[in-house]
């Protein structure tokens, strides 16, 4: 039985092994290049996971989710193709009060996506994303209760 505590590394493993068994597509530590004046650089930006090409997955194992995890989840939807990430503490007493969502706001008259519209709440298009991978991988009925309750393995 896994609860709050353990290094983000077991979570990271324990997460890999549920999207594997239900069939989810991922990239485990995806290296993101930063592009620079037409120029890729290989910065050391990893993504915890690339869920289906589409939902980028950062976990966490903290006490509190303090504002540079945000902004790091930010960074890698502007540095990527994906408009929905998902930030994990593992670290909370119930899993539901860990997770949050984020949402790229659409392109600005520079063509660039407009993070001052980045939301925890999903539009109706995205909300599905994020909320298939949430109860798939975690399930549904799982992530409201306690970690001391959940009986399950990894």
């Amino acid at each position: 039985m896994l609860g709050p505590g353990l290094l983000e590394s077991a979570y990271e493993e324990c997460l890999a092994r549920e999207m594997d068994l239900r069939g989810l597509r991922f990239e485990k530590q995806k290296p993101l290049p930063v592009v620079y004046k037409d120029i890729k650089l290989e910065c050391g930006y990893r993504v915890d996971f690339l869920v289906e090409g589409r939902v980028i997955v950062e976990l966490k194992s903290v006490e509190a989710l303090a504002p540079v995890h945000e902004a790091i989840v930010l960074t890698y939807l502007r540095l990527s193709s994906c408009r929905v990430g998902l930030l994990i503490n593992f670290n909370t007493a119930l899993l539901k009060d860990g997770i949050k969502r984020f949402v790229l706001g659409p392109a600005g008259q520079d063509g660039k996506p407009d993070l001052t519209q980045s939301t925890q709440r999903s539009t109706e298009n995205t909300k599905g994303i994020a909320e298939k991978f949430q109860s798939r991988v975690m399930g549904t009925n799982d992530r409201d209760k306690p970690w001391r309750r959940r009986r399950s393995g990894c």
